[in-house]
């Protein structure tokens, strides 16, 4: 995977593992097309990135939970005559507690952006990868994605939905010149537990995005087909082949039960 010249596109660019993205794709070299809502954070962020490694920068703020937003960032990609190589999915947020106590419309967005969100992206640039005959995506699915998450339901079953399409996927492109990869961090040191509002749902010790995202580009060079950075998580996503569906749904819903229950 040699990125040096060439456009990536991340998602969720303005802080923790997208933030990380950019950094070390800048500075192996990658043009970058930034995308967040926030775009004071991805100015600052593109501004530091061009000066630093003098690659060209493109931010674009936008809100992916909407419906039709994905079409919106493509369009403009075409406008701006964008080719992009490198696909990174990684906006996503979680939600904690007892199901029907968290906010539905709340749980929509979280299957909008980590989901839908994923799947339209991947469905809109993938062709342009294929006709070309190379490309990469990234997928950020997470450890969450191994076995069912007891008071995180919504957020487990996001991140298996992005983990098994990823894997599909990398099966049905394998020997088409583009490769999908799937991320699958444990607990991570980023703004995500201010966005859950808890730090109920972090298990185990935390990892840094550099950290994570150095592991993850030299995985990618070695071909592989998914990571888990670290291995205590790498342990902790087995569990589950190793015990009953009960016997891991009272292992990982102790760990993630609400304090205050």
């Amino acid at each position: 995977m040699n990125i040096k010249g060439k456009w990536s596109l991340i998602t969720g660019a303005s802080s923790g593992i997208g933030e990380q993205f950019a950094r070390q794709l800048a500075k192996e070299g990658s043009h970058l097309v930034l995308v967040a809502r926030s775009k004071g954070k991805l100015d600052t962020l593109a501004a530091e990135l061009t000066r630093s490694y003098g690659v060209q920068t493109q931010v674009i703020s936008l809100d992916l939970s909407i419906e039709g937003a994905a079409g919106e960032l493509y369009q403009k990609c075409q406008e701006l005559n964008l080719v992009i190589d490198l696909l990174v999915n990684n906006a996503g947020f979680a939600t904690h507690g007892l199901f029907e106590q968290v906010s539905g419309e709340r749980q929509h967005e979280e299957v909008m952006l980590n989901v839908a969100a994923v799947v339209d992206m991947t469905h809109l640039f993938l062709p342009g990868m294929l006709h070309r005959g190379a490309g990469a995506v990234i997928n950020v699915s997470s450890t969450a994605g191994f076995q069912p998450l007891p008071y995180m339901a919504v957020y487990g079953a996001t991140k298996a939905f992005v983990l098994s399409f990823t894997d599909a996927l990398w099966w049905e492109n394998r020997d088409r010149g583009v490769q999908f990869f799937a991320l699958c961090p444990g607990s991570t040191d980023t703004n995500f537990f201010n966005v859950v509002g808890s730090e109920d749902a972090s298990v185990g010790a935390k990892d840094t995005p550099e950290r994570v995202v150095a592991v993850t580009l030299r995985a990618m060079k070695k071909g592989k087909q998914y990571v888990v950075p670290g291995f205590q998580n790498y342990l902790g996503a087995q569990i589950s082949r190793f015990m009953t569906r009960r016997q891991s749904l009272r292992l990982v819903g102790g760990m993630l039960r609400p304090k205050k229950q």
